[in-house]
């Protein structure tokens, strides 16, 4: 298989607004001044779910990441990792130091030393008990711990056989480590297994496959296990939110919640069947391009926007221009970061592997 996969691009940015919508339509109460869902009532409900955005994006990743492993090495992996999450990583860290430092915004401030910030440049602060300076930066923690999963595949060599074997392993790991009482093994089970996330990316390596080989009960039986498993974390994630927030400022419900993973599911299956490749429009390459700086960048600038515009400006208004700044920024990131970065550091990886490092989570 080799080129980019549009529909991909357009499912991952249109996972990214959803989160934005959640932040900017639910969850960020302190930058609004008051509940958001008071402001936006007619659709709180609907952005609530906006939250799951970051589920579309493991599916996508576990999808993806296959793809690009396939016939590449360990280092060509890692490089391509490196270069793909860091620049712009970088760049928000700072930004998020920067508005703190020099603006009078106190909403979301994650008041860190400049060590902490320091800390964080690594995208490891997790391990080391610091505090994200973003609070988008924790799924960020759930890929590494992908990332050096796959990395051990990679190293055992990526062939269809080890793949399946692989996914039956973290499969069974993570069913027991959600259903068996592990005791003190507890937390060190979770930190590499991650059953709450497992299924997820087990579902879009399993998806990959069935694009790249074709359908087989094995492959549709690994989709199956982790849409059940999905339900289960989704709904429990879900409820935890609405629970600490209060219904009325997350008015989700668990059906909802069902609805919108069986509808993330099937149209991630739609993309391994090929029933979205007519979807060939190439502003789709840009859109996913501008994927993970929107993911970095939406909420500084909800911080430094929103608080200016929401007592003179109707909050739909203020809502949209934010999103639109967001996109602007994220799109200036991209042209300006990521792309000269890509450039600098894989010069030659895209000209002899055009779909392995075009192919970007």
């Amino acid at each position: 298989m080799t080129g980019r996969i549009a529909e991909l691009d357009l499912l991952r940015f249109l996972a990214a607004l959803a989160v934005v919508a959640f932040h900017y339509l639910v969850a960020f109460a302190s930058i609004w001044g008051e509940r958001p869902s008071g402001l936006f009532p007619g659709t709180a409900s609907v952005a609530g779910l906006g939250i799951l955005g970051v589920e579309l994006f493991f599916i996508i990743s576990g999808f993806v990441i296959l793809m690009t492993v396939w016939g590449r090495g360990i280092g060509g992996f890692a490089r391509s990792r490196l270069v793909r999450l860091y620049p712009a990583y970088w760049v928000s860290v700072l930004a998020v130091a920067g508005v703190y430092a020099f603006t009078r915004a106190t909403a979301l401030d994650p008041r860190l030393s400049p060590g902490e910030y320091a800390v964080n440049l690594t995208m490891l602060q997790r391990a080391f008990g610091v505090t994200d300076a973003n609070g988008v930066y924790w799924s960020l923690w759930v890929e590494l711990r992908f990332y050096l999963l796959i990395g051990i595949l990679v190293l055992a060599g990526v062939t269809l056989g080890r793949c399946l074997a692989f996914m039956g392993v973290w499969l069974a790991a993570a069913v027991a480590a959600t259903f068996v009482e592990l005791g003190p093994l507890t937390e060190a089970v979770d930190l590499v297994v991650m059953p709450k996330y497992a299924p997820y990316f087990i579902t879009g390596m399993a998806l990959f496959l069935i694009r790249r080989f074709g359908s087989s009960i094995p492959l549709w039986g690994f989709v199956a296990a982790g849409f059940a498993l999905a339900l289960r974390s989704a709904t429990q994630r879900v409820a935890g939110r609405v629970e600490a927030a209060g219904f009325p400022a997350m008015p989700v419900e668990d059906w909802m919640v069902i609805a919108a993973i069986a509808l993330m599911y099937a149209v991630m299956a739609a993309v391994a069947l090929g029933a979205l490749s007519r979807l060939t429009w190439g502003g789709l390459t840009t859109l996913g391009g501008l994927t993970y700086p929107l993911y970095l960048f939406h909420t500084p600038v909800a911080v430094v926007l929103i608080p200016q515009l929401r007592d003179t400006l109707p909050p739909w208004v203020v809502a949209c221009a934010a999103t639109l700044a967001a996109i602007a920024l994220s799109y200036a990131v991209h042209t300006l970061v990521e792309r000269p970065a890509q450039r600098l550091f894989r010069p030659r990886a895209r000209g002899r592997r055009a779909g392995g490092s075009r192919a970007t989570a």
